[in-house]
């Protein structure tokens, strides 16, 4: 047996795991050349990906040092997080030099190291380079150039050689392909060239691209959707349930892009007969076809002000899949009686056909429920109509709410580009958006149990209920902040915080606790396995309402189809891609919400940039140990920078979303007066001046 093979052994069996080259070699009692050698064979074994060695220049596999898998989050100040796989192990702080070249988004094996805390760790080695690509600002220097990323959490500029800047000027915003990882410094070349950075669209394409979101499709794809859409949908309706006749609506907002769900309502003998109707994308898309693989990469569409990034191409989304008014068009149908309770009673799903009578709007919709005369005029056949759902609105609220459904009040900014022209009206929320809500809820919880009482393989979305570490912070949060709540932070439920936020409506502090409930409960994901839903208080729910838009809801279409014909095959044949579609439609959801916040940071700033003097009422719905966020009525948000703050000693108290002076505090939910100061567009962020506390004389 030769030495390197005895070495290795030996280490695998731990009789030299995690000692240096020097401590093997003195275990073996070695000198000269022969202890030399021994590092040689060992630097070998890495090499060859056999072994690993960490900063200490210990040798050992990736067990014996007890490094996991996870991903490194960057910070632009060179160090980094680790974010374990396995969740339960908990976050690692890695210095910049045990990062060992990792940056933002790679997939790491690293190990805990220890540290003050208990929780610094050390990369032991990079497995997967988190970017292939990277958007920045291009510096000419004589040798080339600089590539500074626009990610801040890439804490290293990328260089360019001369002869790879594709003659790139300074200033220009460009992406470049990441070509090695290895020297000072990551070396790339330019792949294409966005635009004077500044320019307000070349930002726009700029976050586009460092999202890696796709605007064109393959030539492949358009043809299969353009044979497609050219398909009569009453030639593929035999066999499907006949609701051309019925009196079916949708309800979208003004801008709505594709059209993908519709509903129909009455009631008899005092019980209320629903359906939520939504378009047969997968009459269109077949699986694993070249649209379906498209589809699944992208998982979602992608909505911006002045555009949309869809999932599927035009020809089907605001087409032939499109429930367009007064047109035939293939539907799957979630068909439920509701009782008086708000109960579902009877529920199935079918594939169908339908033909919208009208194409409503929120606005239109709220008219006819306000009893407005010229709305009811223009539609006096739906006045009965939208007063029923009306009332079943009020009653499924009521029952969600009596289940212990969370209704947290969360404003989302509604950004309008027309014309070249941006506008942010004030947030609204009407009768309308409250009623397809609670139908849209109804019919994806009226899926799921179905399919889950069918034992079927199945995309669910879920909810897991709040970490006890964090529902613990909201606990002591409540109790610094004068409000007695009773519930037990290991098994929190949703009953728990609905009425938590029950007891204080009307009270001031209201909104400030809306809010930091929200930071203490988990993201809704994706998962083939269902843990029920807690925000909703729901023990079985999925998303069924826009396979239009979303991967998961297609997904489910087509498993429910199949079903009803072939259970036993669509078991066998869903059964591991489920767990496929689950993961990579949440981190596509997660991709696509960070780019629409990005985009919107963009088009706020730009808007804020001509109320530049202008003052404000505001609510402070951020407090950090750099300043004060600031939120308008349109949602808007703006920094209050610590320095412009007056002059007093304050303290971030984190735990309580508290800056505490000797003289001034702001906390959440509090009401101020602020003057726009100006915008940052290398943060996209809004900056307020801070006038004065609501209610105060200036």
């Amino acid at each position: 047996m030769d030495v390197k093979t005895t070495l290795f052994k030996k280490i695998l069996d731990g009789s030299f795991s995690l000692l240096t080259d020097e401590e093997i070699a003195k275990k073996l009692k070695l000198r000269g050349k022969a202890a030399s050698a021994v590092g040689g064979y060992l630097r070998e074994l890495v090499r060859e990906g056999e072994l690993y060695c960490d900063l200490a220049g210990r040798y050992g596999t990736a067990a014996q040092f007890g490094a996991v898998r996870g991903t490194i989050s960057g910070n632009e100040r060179g160090f980094g997080f680790f974010m374990p796989e396995d969740k339960e192990r908990g976050d690692l702080f890695i210095p910049h030099r045990a990062l060992r070249g990792a940056y933002n988004k790679d997939t790491v094996l690293a190990f805990r190291k220890g540290g003050r805390m208990g929780d610094e760790g050390e990369v032991l080695a990079v497995l997967e380079r988190g970017y292939k690509e990277i958007v920045g600002t291009f510096r000419s220097e004589r040798s080339g150039g600089m590539l500074h990323p626009d990610d801040r959490k890439f804490s290293d500029d990328i260089f360019i050689p001369s002869d790879r800047t594709k003659g790139a000027s300074d200033g220009v915003k460009a992406v470049a392909r990441i070509l090695s990882f290895d020297g000072r410094s990551p070396k790339g070349e330019i792949v294409e060239i966005l635009g004077e950075s500044g320019e307000f669209f070349v930002e726009e394409a700029a976050i586009i691209r460092a999202h890696s979101l796709k605007e064109t499709f393959p030539d492949e794809v358009l043809a299969s959707a353009e044979r497609q859409a050219l398909r009569d949908p009453m030639e593929q309706a035999e066999g499907r349930l006949d609701l051309r006749d019925e009196p079916i609506i949708t309800v979208d907002g003004e801008d709505t892009r594709d059209i993908d769900d519709a509903i129909s309502i009455r009631k008899e003998d005092g019980k209320f007969y629903l359906g939520v109707h939504i378009a047969d994308v997968t009459n269109y898309v077949t699986w694993h076809s070249p649209l379906d693989n498209e589809a699944l990469s992208r998982g979602t569409s992608v909505y911006f002000p002045d555009r949309v990034i869809p999932m599927l191409p035009t020809a089907l989304s605001n087409n032939i899949c499109s429930l367009n008014e007064g047109v035939p068009r293939l539907t799957l149908s979630c068909l439920m009686t509701v009782d008086a309770r708000g109960r579902v009673i009877e529920r199935s799903v079918r594939p169908s056909v339908i033909c919208s009578r009208h194409r409503m709007t929120y606005k239109a919709v709220t008219a006819i429920a306000n009893g407005d005369e010229s709305a009811c005029a223009q539609y006096p056949d739906l006045i009965g109509f939208v007063h029923t759902a009306v009332e079943l609105t009020g009653i499924l609220k009521n029952a969600r709410e009596a289940k212990g459904g969370v209704a947290l009040d969360v404003k989302e900014a509604k950004i309008l580009f027309e014309d070249g022209v941006i506008s942010i009206p004030d947030y609204e929320r009407t009768v309308s958006h409250e009623m397809i809500e609670q139908f849209m809820v109804l019919a994806n919880e009226s899926v799921a149990a179905i399919m889950t009482e069918a034992k079927m393989p199945f995309v669910y979305r879920i909810h897991e209920r709040p970490d006890p570490e964090k529902a613990r912070d909201f606990l002591t949060f409540l109790r610094e902040a004068g409000v007695h709540a009773k519930f037990d932070p290991s098994r929190v439920s949703p009953a728990d915080y609905r009425d938590l936020l029950h007891t204080l409506e009307g009270d001031p502090i209201y909104s400030l606790v809306n809010r930091v409930m929200l930071r203490s409960m988990m993201k809704a994901q994706y998962s083939p396995e269902n843990v029920g839903h807690f925000g909703l208080a729901s023990d079985c729910y999925c998303h069924f309402t826009s396979p239009i838009r979303r991967y998961p809801d297609l997904c489910i279409h087509r498993i429910i189809k199949e079903s009803l014909t072939s259970p036993e095959k669509a078991r066998t044949k869903y059964k591991k891609f489920v767990t496929e579609a689950s993961a990579k439609s949440s981190a596509a959801e997660k991709n696509a919400a960070e780019a629409e916040r990005d985009v919107d940071a963009l088009y706020i700033v730009a808007y804020m940039q001509d109320k530049i003097g202008e003052e404000y009422d505001a609510t402070v719905s951020g407090v950090t140990s750099f300043g004060v966020f600031a939120e308008l009525a349109n949602t808007v948000e703006g920094l209050i920078p610590l320095e412009t703050l007056p002059d007093d000693s304050y303290e971030y108290v984190e735990e309580r979303f508290l800056l505490r002076g000797t003289k001034n505090s702001f906390h959440l939910g509090e009401g101020l007066r602020v003057r726009v100061a100006g915008v940052d567009w290398g943060s996209r962020r809004v900056l307020f001046q801070f006038l004065g506390k609501q209610g105060e004389i200036l």
